[in-house]
């Protein structure tokens, strides 16, 4: 998200402030699962955000459960699905709050619902209760440490939530209009999530090293954890005890990295990224990251699950354009951005003369087909005729990226 400039500023906005700051100091951020386990209150909440799936004799439905701390929830009911797999921008939607109710019930209170993009609210509608449970699945043979080994590449669509993961699945059972119906966890991943860098492309970042960008860039470096602590199959010659993987192998870049200038050529550009969990942050302040594009026009990183279509939110050409539908991920899954860039054309003088232009696929699903970009966003650097490469913007969150790879298109 851009940097917020005043030109005044009231006695009253200097308080919104200076708790908008407190709020971002106070707000725990966990970078990984591993941290998360290390709170039980904390990992409960984790375990039932996500998304669900039911489905009755009316046909599908999706519910997204978004953590907000101390075992209270946001919710959001989708009728036909999940956004993007059944469920389309403008589709009946009802929003509301959930809180945990003992060791495993849960109370739905809905607020509001939009047809057909028009909101209403909800008066005197009876809270729902329901009930949780959470199972530790057996790993399939041969997969161990944290989750085993991976799955192929560009994999994509809705599995129970555990499948090789070791993960806890979590079901949700209510009674709806006097129907007993099941929801299912379920993590969803992009079709593009490790896809290789295809032949001819310039790799960017594949966890190795920083020489693709200026000084500055960061690598977080996964430390591999001591015998009896789930290390699962180590690479040959490794040896006992604490030591980093192979180069490559499970290393994140964290944000606030420019990448060295790309040509002034179409191209197509493949970046992961990963938000962290911060039940406890609001709004901006919740895992906020960005991708500039020539490092003038941000594509938000936010950790948007389940909030509305803005241009600041996840997606978001910020300022220009919001994103046609919100594909947003719960934070600490692998999320992917793949842009089809065609850069502005400048004269001879210097002018720009035709506008730079952007399709953008949000974990497998185009947000934005084909816009005009007819400015910079705010944050960063102004249009230039000059070659510019992608900034991967820190903003006081510890965002996570990797497999970072360009082509050229022409």
């Amino acid at each position: 998200m851009t940097k917020l400039r005043f030109k005044h500023m009231t006695a009253a906005g200097t308080c919104v402030l200076l708790l908008i700051g407190i709020s971002m100091a106070w707000a725990q951020e966990y970078t990984s699962v591993r941290e998360v386990r290390q709170d039980e209150a904390v990992s409960r909440d984790f375990n039932l955000q996500g998304e669900y799936l039911a489905e009755t004799n009316n046909g599908k439905s999706g519910i997204q459960l978004i953590a907000d701390g101390g075992g209270k929830f946001r919710y959001v009911y989708y009728l036909g699905g999940l956004p993007g797999a059944g469920w389309n921008t403008g589709d009946f939607r009802m929003l509301g709050t959930v809180v945990v109710d003992g060791d495993n019930g849960l109370t739905f209170k809905a607020e509001k619902s939009f047809v057909n993009g028009n909101e209403r609210a909800i008066d005197n509608f009876p809270a729902i209760n329901a009930t949780w449970k959470s199972e530790q699945p057996q790993r399939p043979q041969g997969q161990a440490g944290q989750g085993g080994q991976r799955q192929g590449q560009g994999q994509a669509g809705n599995r129970p939530l555990g499948q090789g993961f070791g993960v806890p699945g979590v079901t949700i059972d209510m009674k709806i209009r006097d129907t007993d119906v099941t929801f299912t966890k379920t993590q969803r991943r992009s079709d593009t999530l490790g896809a290789r860098a295809p032949a001819g492309a310039v790799v960017i970042f594949d966890g190795t090293n920083v020489d693709m960008f200026e000084p500055g860039a960061r690598i977080n470096e996964f430390q591999m954890p001591a015998v009896g602590q789930g290390g699962g199959n180590r690479p040959q010659g490794q040896g006992q005890g604490q030591g980093q993987r192979l180069a490559g192998f499970g290393n994140t870049l964290w944000a606030e990295a420019a990448a060295k200038p790309f040509e002034q050529r179409p191209y197509t550009l493949h970046v992961e990224f990963m938000l962290s969990y911060m039940p406890n942050a609001r709004g901006q302040a919740r895992s906020n990251s960005g991708v500039y594009i020539d490092e003038a026009y941000e594509c938000q990183v936010l950790d948007s699950f389940g909030l509305e279509l803005k241009s600041d939110e996840c997606g978001g050409f910020y300022s220009i354009n919001a994103p046609s539908v919100n594909m947003c991920f719960p934070p600490l899954t692998w999320q992917t951005y793949d842009f089809d860039v065609t850069p502005p054309k400048y004269d001879a003088d210097g002018k720009k003369t035709v506008n730079a232009r952007i399709t953008v696929k949000h974990n497998g699903v185009v947000i934005h087909d084909d816009i005009e970009l007819p400015k910079e966003t705010p944050g960063r650097k102004p249009e230039a005729n000059e070659p510019r490469g992608v900034y991967l913007q820190g903003h006081g969150n510890k965002v996570q990226y990797r497999n970072i790879w360009l082509k050229y298109n022409d």
